[in-house]
């Protein structure tokens, strides 16, 4: 059942979408409300996740500061957050880990919505389960979301796009197979046989023959759950490193956004 949410939340929401719409920003509403569009679970959330490129953010934040909305940079590597008394919407660029990055393919695939009565778009389910694959944490795991996703979307779910999004972190798409696999044993062939062949074949493959020069991962997931290992056993710290890379990227997006604005202004 839809849930009940308070009018200022409400009113929030509305008018960052509109004020979104106005100015044809591109974006893509995602979290409790992209789960709803596509499994009909319904949650109360206090948050409104947007989805949008860094360069779109970059844009966006100025512009809906100009609109009167608190706005404050809570992580540069990938979130911002325009606030209205509790509540606030979430500029989301990629993951906190730096790896999954929000790219113009994921706004131009979202799908149609209404959202609090605006017109608007919500992420796509293969990129709304892309998005979700790395949160596998001790505090928060979006497993069960994923699974519910597959069940909710069989038969308009676009496998290969999904292998193309999840890349060289096919193994986290494995598990969570293997999850929903494990969750529904009956409907198994929900994933189609050649994805279950493809990524089973992947797997054995690099069992068969180890790398042993390749890093690490365990930061990419969790750098709490994991942090002995960086800290006290010594191994490479691949969080830092994806980091790095990510914040020298959105930099960069930034000084070029900033040069543009002086140059219309002058």
């Amino acid at each position: 059942m839809p849930m009940e949410v308070p009018e200022v939340q409400a009113t929030l929401f509305s008018e960052v979408l509109r004020a979104l719409e106005a100015r044809g920003f591109p974006y893509a509403v995602s979290g409790a409300f992209a789960l709803r569009q596509h499994t009909g679970i319904c949650r109360f959330t206090k948050d409104l996740d947007l989805f949008m490129t860094a360069k779109t953010a970059a844009q966006v934040f100025p512009y809906l500061r100009e609109q009167g909305f608190t706005c404050d940079v809570v992580d540069r590597a990938w979130l911002a957050k325009a606030r209205k008394d509790e509540f606030y919407v979430d500029l989301i660029t990629g993951m906190s880990n730096g790896v999954i990055v929000v790219e113009d393919s994921w706004i131009e695939r979202a799908k149609p919505a209404v959202v609090y009565g605006v017109k608007t778009l919500v992420l796509a389910p293969e990129e709304l389960v892309a998005s979700k694959i790395f949160v596998d944490k001790r505090e928060r795991f979006d497993g069960a979301d994923i699974a519910h996703i597959i069940f909710g979307t069989y038969g308009c779910f676009d496998w290969q796009r999904e292998l193309e999004l999840a890349g060289e972190h096919w193994e986290l798409l494995l598990w969570s197979l293997m999850f929903f696999r494990y969750v529904y044993p009956a409907h198994s062939h929900y994933v189609p046989a050649e994805i279950w062949q493809e990524l089973l074949a992947r797997f054995q493959k690099v069992i068969a023959q180890p790398d042993p020069r390749a890093e690490f991962r365990g930061s990419l997931v969790d750098d709490r759950m994991f942090a002995i290992d960086v800290n006290e056993w010594e191994m490479a710290n691949l969080l830092e490193q994806t980091r790095a890379k990510r914040l020298a990227e959105i930099e960069s997006i930034q000084k070029c956004s900033n040069a543009q604005a002086s140059g219309k202004a002058s």
